[in-house]
């Protein structure tokens, strides 16, 4: 009826890491706006890198997120190896491979099974799902530890790994210290594979979107930590002009930046991204595997992450896999002097690219840091979402149409300050 209001509250919204609140309006049946509010406050890692020595920024960056440390880590160090002239090849470059396919694993898996899995089923969590999908759930749990044990192995412990330095480790494994990580990854393997089958049998959403995508791009592998950043409109750019071609805005209704490009505005970075642009870079068989689980070589359905980040793991198994069985123990690190200078890194955390830029003196002194995380890039990309997904199913029940646009945040697995609570969402209609 015209003029009939009515609201929509969902309080706590668990599944997604960070605080924030969703807000929509309707009027006459028709959507009027749509706010991604991230009230939780600035954490000021920037400003805490500033008069640090470049040689903290790894330990001090990897606290930002409990789930993907590596990728600040990563980030951090490429950074700083561009400064002072050091470039890792070889066996160190192979383990930080490794110690990305960790990451990669333990991540993805968590979101597949645990945060965003119950959606498709109607379940409110995987503790309720586990009760009709026991086995599926304690596969999702193993292939977790997986993940985190590579994390252990490599990076010392598995939160917060404290191994890594700029210009390699402070240590590296023996071959004897990587073998119980193959068998496991072995089983991995085939939990992936089965992973992906399970993921494409799940009730998905007609919603197909005309995005930009934006990831790096590496000639001869599928890309971790290295590459140039491409895009499916034709960018084609050394990292170092990241911010050349991306600005950083502030939204009156959010405390976290919203990254755009500054001619397109909104992109999309994460695991549709990677994909779509490097499908080629796959190995054949998971090219296969991926094409007989309901996708094609360019994803456009964010509903459908589920699935590739279901790819991912699996390329993660068979990438560590083959790390381990070529590995041969390298020099801990790399020799280097420090230098003043402006260094840029980029890599791919499981959630998309995670960009870092650093200036230091002659003394190796941080003067300047900006980080640009993953999800900061998406923000714009998942209100665009919700404005076309609430148009395009705008007469489902109240009660439905709350959950699925719960559920199309939860595609993005959003790492909304890298610290999961809760996030609230409003529906008002009018």
């Amino acid at each position: 009826m015209k003029g009939k209001k009515k609201t929509i509250k969902v309080d706590y919204l668990a599944r997604v890491e960070g605080e924030g609140a969703l807000h929509i309006e309707v009027q006459d049946n028709k959507l009027q706006d749509v706010k991604l509010k991230i009230f939780e406050p600035p954490r000021f890692f920037e400003a805490f890198l500033r008069g640090r020595s470049y040689s903290e920024a790894p330990d001090i960056t990897a606290r930002i997120c409990g789930i993907c440390p590596v990728a600040y880590q990563m980030s951090a160090v490429h950074a700083m190896e561009q400064i002072l002239e050091v470039k890792v090849e070889g066996s160190l470059r192979d383990l930080r491979r490794l110690l990305y396919c960790g990451e990669w694993i333990e991540s993805h898996v968590l979101h597949i099974y645990m945060l965003h899995a119950p959606d498709f089923l109607g379940y409110q969590d995987a503790i309720s799902m586990a009760k009709e999908y026991p086995e599926e759930v304690k596969r999702g749990l193993r292939l977790k530890k997986v993940g985190n044990e590579i994390l252990k192995v490599l990076g010392g412990r598995e939160i917060h790994p404290i191994n890594v330095r700029v210009g390699g480790f402070y240590k590296v494994p023996t071959k004897r210290e990587l073998e119980p990580l193959a068998e496991e990854l072995k089983w991995a393997r085939d939990a992936a594979l089965q992973t992906v089958e399970w993921a494409a049998q799940l009730p998905i959403p007609d919603f197909q979107q005309n995005y930009e995508f934006v990831a790096l791009r590496h000639k001869d592998e599928y890309p971790f930590n290295e590459g140039r950043l491409v895009s499916s409109q034709g960018l084609d750019i050394d990292i170092a002009h990241f911010n050349d071609h991306f600005v950083e805005q502030h939204v009156a209704y959010s405390n976290a930046l919203h990254c755009i490009h500054k001619e397109r505005g909104a992109y999309l970075v994460g695991p549709l991204a990677r994909y779509s642009l490097n499908f080629a870079t796959l190995p054949q068989e998971i090219q296969q595997v991926a094409l007989q689980n309901n996708l094609q070589k360019t994803c456009c359905n964010p509903f459908q992450s589920i699935i590739v980040r279901g790819i991912e793991v699996l390329y993660a198994c068979e990438e560590a896999l083959r790390i381990i069985s070529e590995y041969e123990p390298p020099q801990p690190m790399m020799d280097f002097k420090v230098q003043a200078g402006v260094g840029h890194g980029c890599t791919e955390a499981p959630r998309g690219i995670c960009y870092h830029r650093y200036e230091i003196d002659d003394e190796g002194m941080i003067r300047d840091a900006r980080i640009v995380p993953p999800t900061s890039q998406n923000q714009k990309m998942i209100e665009e979402d919700l404005r076309h997904f609430v148009a395009q199913y705008i007469d489902l029940p109240e009660k439905e149409l709350t959950w699925r646009c719960e559920q199309a945040v939860r595609n993005y697995d959003p790492c909304i300050s890298c610290a999961t609570h809760f996030l609230k969402l409003h529906i008002k209609r009018s």
